[in-house]
């Protein structure tokens, strides 16, 4: 499983989902980030948590997941024309680093693990696995079609 950025900063900070992002580290299921998913939480915890860098990186080494894939082109070209199929700037304000993470899970059917509900209806509309995380206020998004 591919966990977005949010994922691990909501473990670290105790968030609501941390509980059950625990359980997916614990369960030795595989889970890592991407190599872009390593910067921008790195980047969370320093530049918006106020965390010193070394314990941000230390913080982060200790979770063991497992080392991210190396970027290929192809699947950053894919994450690009993913991003330019799908974003709008309030409808669907989904990050190339999200579109990142959809796209290193959907060659092999790895799920992506987010709360981001822009990141779950894109995944959604393109048939991609997901595992939704409650959000920083503890609710669970639904996709358009449960609602």
């Amino acid at each position: 499983m591919i966990l977005d950025a949010y994922a691990v900063v909501a473990f670290l900070r105790d968030e609501p989902a941390a509980e059950e992002v625990q359980a997916l580290l614990v369960g030795n299921r595989g889970a890592s980030l991407t190599v872009v998913g390593v910067a921008e939480v790195l980047d969370r915890l320093i530049r918006l948590g106020g965390i010193d860098e070394e314990e941000a990186a230390l913080d982060l080494a200790q979770l063991s997941l497992a080392d991210p894939e190396p970027l290929e082109v192809s699947v950053a070209a894919a994450a690009g024309l993913l991003r330019a199929r799908r974003y709008h700037r309030t409808r669907c304000a989904v990050s190339l680093a999200d579109c990142i993470v959809a796209e290193v899970a959907r060659p092999n059917g790895t799920a992506v693990v987010t709360s981001d509900p822009h990141l779950l209806d894109v995944c959604a509309t393109e048939g991609i696995a997901v595992e939704v995380l409650p959000d920083t206020q503890g609710r669970r998004w639904t996709s358009e079609a449960e609602q």
